[in-house]
């Protein structure tokens, strides 16, 4: 049954795609309810691949959606799906070039950084606590959708940016550890703010063509869609 809705959630991500905040907005209503909370996951984050020798984050904005599932009293189980994510690295040098593309030659005159995209889908148990602070810890599944090495180099009249292909380099799963902190505001009834990091449990290469793990610090909002209007709707009562 989990392999099932994980697999769930990331077709339901694939076919949503750039709608996916329109159809937050026309169902969060009719979504959230007492035992489910659902919205959207705005955030930035700070992302390193290990075992490269550049040490420098890439830095990227991630939009998704998010439920919490009531389990008991102040237990969560939290999931969703962030659709526009990207980690990876900057700033690479010559090396860090020839790892990820061993076919072109290294250019000093501009800077190269690597992006990999994913849908990333977390489970994890979340706690609510009574002064409205939350956490939670859990596995994130990711499935990889695309990957480039990425040439910039800027002059004083121009700028030249040169993409180069490489997701076949990287595997389609990966699976992380993730642990978040957050606030919820409004004395728990609006939006929440908090703090997200996951470290990559596999190795992100194909047959073991290198060893390197993902791993991100994100800064986040969670919008609830209908939350407050579902909190006010009359219980017990015929329409």
């Amino acid at each position: 049954m989990k392999k099932i809705f994980v697999l769930a959630l990331f077709m339901f991500a694939f076919y949503t795609g750039k709608s996916q905040v329109l159809i937050s907005l026309l169902l969060g209503d009719k979504l959230n309810t007492g035992n489910i909370e659902f919205g959207l996951d705005i955030g930035y984050n700070f992302s390193q691949l290990s075992n490269f020798e550049s040490n420098r984050m890439l830095r990227k904005l991630n939009i998704g959606f998010y439920f919490d599932f009531l389990l008991k009293n102040q237990w969560y189980i939290n999931t969703g799906v962030l659709v526009k994510s990207q980690v990876g690295l900057s700033n690479l040098n010559e090396n860090d070039v020839l790892i990820l593309n061993p076919d072109i030659t290294y250019n000093t005159d501009g800077t190269y950084y690597q992006q990999i995209a994913y849908f990333h889908v977390p489970v994890a148990v979340k706690y609510r606590f009574k002064n409205y602070l939350y956490a939670s810890l859990g596995p994130q599944f990711a499935l990889r959708t695309k990957g480039t090495l990425v040439y910039e180099e800027e002059a004083k009249l121009t700028s030249t940016q040169i993409k180069y292909d490489n997701r076949d380099l990287f595997t389609r799963l990966e699976v992380a550890g993730i642990a978040t902190f957050g606030y919820t505001l409004r004395q728990g009834e609006g939006m929440s703010i908090g703090l997200k990091y996951f470290y990559g449990l596999t190795n992100i290469f194909k047959d073991n063509y290198y060893a390197s793990r993902n791993s991100s610090a994100y800064v986040y909002v969670l919008i609830p869609i209908g939350k407050v209007k579902v909190k006010k709707e009359p219980v017990g009562q015929l329409p």
